[in-house]
């Protein structure tokens, strides 16, 4: 449905992306990361047609953005991190405005808006003026526009921005059920509703693509991380660990044990068997072994702290 193939963009002669190359699957609901100016805003409007491609080819539901632009954007519903709003206007006045840019068939007009405002729970304050909403109330108004005429991609922009707790989980459950009849691209710093809605994720640095896979398969990678909790004294341990050479890092932990020690290794695959039957053989009895998952968080901040600190 999404199809990005050698695209980069410049304003002028600073890069905003560079190379970028993904595609995004009919139903998919996928991740956008990146720091603060690392080039998503400028996919994502790319993708909305809001700017076109310096170079490279963006298609959406097997559109070519650039050559078909009015019949591209019909297939894509984008809510900005700001939503573009009418303050003087009315809740459901706004939405009905919508539909008619939008083109949707006068004889359904009615009934479609009021579909959008009960979806997207702004229905109770469909008299209110937008101007007089709390920012979570405007989030929604924007994401009803994004949704009128049901198009088959959705590209939101932190569409939780300036939600309480339980609009966030709202929410989270309304994109989860719109993947059963959208695609969607979702931006969001809060990585644990990335990590809770989408399937895969892509992270962007610096104008670059540094990840493209599963949140599953990120959190991998190409090492062994575990837990090791020994009945022995670390000082006793220590050193057999760190002169293992499969064993690329080990840290202690500072365990409550009233015996023994616990360590955080970080090894080559293959090396933890090897490592069991060598405490064997040094009768250090092993009381607990067990892998640790990265979290999202961890495979972000290593694949965008250096790149942006530098």
């Amino acid at each position: 449905m999404i199809s990005l193939s050698d695209v980069t963009k410049y304003y002028g002669t600073k890069r905003g992306v560079e190379n970028i190359s993904f595609s995004v699957g009919e139903g998919e609901i996928v991740g956008l990361l990146g720091p603060n100016g690392s080039g998503k805003s400028t996919i994502m409007n790319m993708l909305a047609g809001y700017r076109p491609p310096t170079s490279g080819s963006i298609e959406v539901g097997g559109i070519n953005v650039v050559e078909n632009p009015e019949e591209a954007s019909m297939k894509v519903g984008f809510m900005p991190e700001i939503p573009a709003l009418y303050p003087e206007m009315e809740v459901q006045e706004f939405i009905t405005f919508v539909t008619n840019i939008r083109g949707v068939d006068r004889p359904i007009r009615k009934t479609h808006v009021e579909e959008i405002m009960e979806l997207c729970g702004v229905a109770k304050v469909s008299k209110r003026l937008i101007r007089n909403l709390s920012k979570g109330y405007r989030q929604r108004v924007g994401l009803g526009a994004a949704l009128v005429g049901y198009p088959d991609i959705l590209i939101l922009d932190e569409p939780t921005a300036g939600f309480d707790p339980k609009q966030i989980v709202e929410v989270r459950d309304l994109i989860a059920r719109l993947s059963e009849k959208h695609t969607i691209l979702f931006s969001s710093h809060i990585l644990s509703e990335i990590s809770a809605v989408c399937e895969k994720v892509i992270i962007i640095s610096q104008g670059k693509m540094v990840a493209n896979d599963s949140i599953s398969l990120l959190g991998k990678g190409e090492s062994d991380l575990f837990m090791l909790r020994l009945g022995t004294e670390a000082k006793k341990a220590l050193p057999i660990l760190e002169s293992d050479e499969g064993i690329m890092s080990v840290k202690q932990s500072p365990g409550t044990e009233k015996v023994g020690c616990s360590f955080i290794i970080t090894a080559e695959p293959g090396t933890r068997e090897k490592l069991f039957y060598k405490l064997a053989e040094k009768k250090m009895p092993i009381l607990e072994m067990r892998t640790l998952t990265t979290s999202l968080e961890d495979v972000f901040l290593e694949l965008t702290d250096e790149k942006e600190g530098a």
